[in-house]
């Protein structure tokens, strides 16, 4: 495969890169570097990707319509993985403006760069947060999300609209990923893992949401990438039998199809500090508050459709996960 991931230079695009490049497969690396948080860790995560001779780095962001499609033109990219967003639903109620233009405007770009350059799979990033204020758990890709809280949900729900489109006018083959809170090695510094875990070692308190009741279905960035590079090596084919009557929001009769990358497993937000606590022989210092606006208080996975597909079901429990974190945290940081 000649593959293109944006977000390259992010927590889950690193990741996806290095388990490409180890695969054989030439891979290039699109980033805008935005400083929405420390662009001294990205530039690490991409200095590591830059040891691999069939990796190539492209600064541009993905609002730069001209500088996408000269991208496209320069490449003959069979596989597009589209990872680049604005993150963060509390950051999207504080400036609206990013999340436009990097998921609609960026991913607009994206869906034009692919038809007109012949991709044959393009697979995008969804959110869990696109199910907004269901509350049939666990969350299911056959249900409607028609009800949004954040402008960020608002923006992965457009990507899976827009991508439909395509699919459907153009033939593209296209296959949406809701990811479910991932975590892990090189993490986001604005997620709460890494906000914990530095707090309680600088002995600061820690901002506590839902009083702890929070649950969520924390999701290992390991399972995450396995299960993003089975989906990409397999094209999505118009569903024979799906019904216009009663449509299926997961398929379509276009190559089209949504699935639950998540663990199956919701957990406590309390249970995930006992986790973190135990790892660092240290207690956190707690403060709790409401639940914040733009926030569900729980997220589930179904993942029936990811395992009947490519028979892979996430399963790294949080304390695995969240010593494989504080490891590699105590490394970079030398703590």
């Amino acid at each position: 495969m000649n593959i293109l991931v944006t977000g390259a230079a992010g927590f889950i695009g690193y990741h996806l890169c290095r388990r490409f490049l180890k695969m054989g497969h030439a891979v290039v690396g699109l980033d805008n570097l935005n400083p929405y948080y420390s662009v001294q860790l990205k530039n690490d995560r991409l200095a590591i990707l830059s040891d691999y001779d069939h990796f190539r780095f492209a600064k541009i962001d993905l609002a730069d319509k001209k500088g996408v499609f000269k991208l496209f033109q320069e490449n003959d990219f069979s596989h597009v993985i589209n990872l680049a967003a604005q993150a963060g639903v509390r950051y999207s109620i504080e400036n609206p403006g990013a999340y436009v233009d990097t998921n609609l405007v960026g991913f607009a770009n994206i869906l034009e760069g692919c038809r007109h350059g012949g991709v044959r799979h393009l697979v995008f990033a969804s959110s869990s947060s696109v199910y907004g204020l269901n509350t049939a758990m666990p969350f299911s890709v056959h249900d409607n999300v028609d009800h949004p809280i954040s402008l960020y949900a608002a923006t992965k729900k457009a990507n899976e609209l827009m991508a439909h489109t395509y699919s459907y006018l153009y033939g593209l083959p296209c296959t949406g990923l809701r990811f479910f809170t991932v975590y892990g090695p090189w993490g986001r510094p604005d997620m709460a893992l890494f906000l914990f875990t530095k707090a309680i070692l600088e002995e600061k308190p820690i901002k506590v949401f839902n009083h702890g009741k929070m649950r969520r279905d924390f999701t290992y960035i390991d399972d995450i990438i396995e299960g993003v590079t089975r989906v990409a090596g397999r094209t999505p084919t118009a569903n024979p039998e799906w019904n216009s009557d009663s449509p299926d929001p997961s398929s379509s009769v276009a190559p089209y199809k949504l699935y639950n990358i998540g663990n199956n497993n919701t957990v406590e937000l309390s249970r995930f500090i006992e986790a973190i606590e135990e790892n660092l022989g240290k207690k956190a210092i707690r403060e709790y508050l409401p639940l914040q606006p733009g926030d569900v208080p729980m997220t589930h996975a179904n993942v029936d459709d990811l395992i009947k597909d490519v028979g892979f079901k996430p399963s790294t429990p949080i304390e695995t996960g969240i010593t494989k974190f504080i490891e590699w945290y105590r490394e970079y940081f030398k703590v």
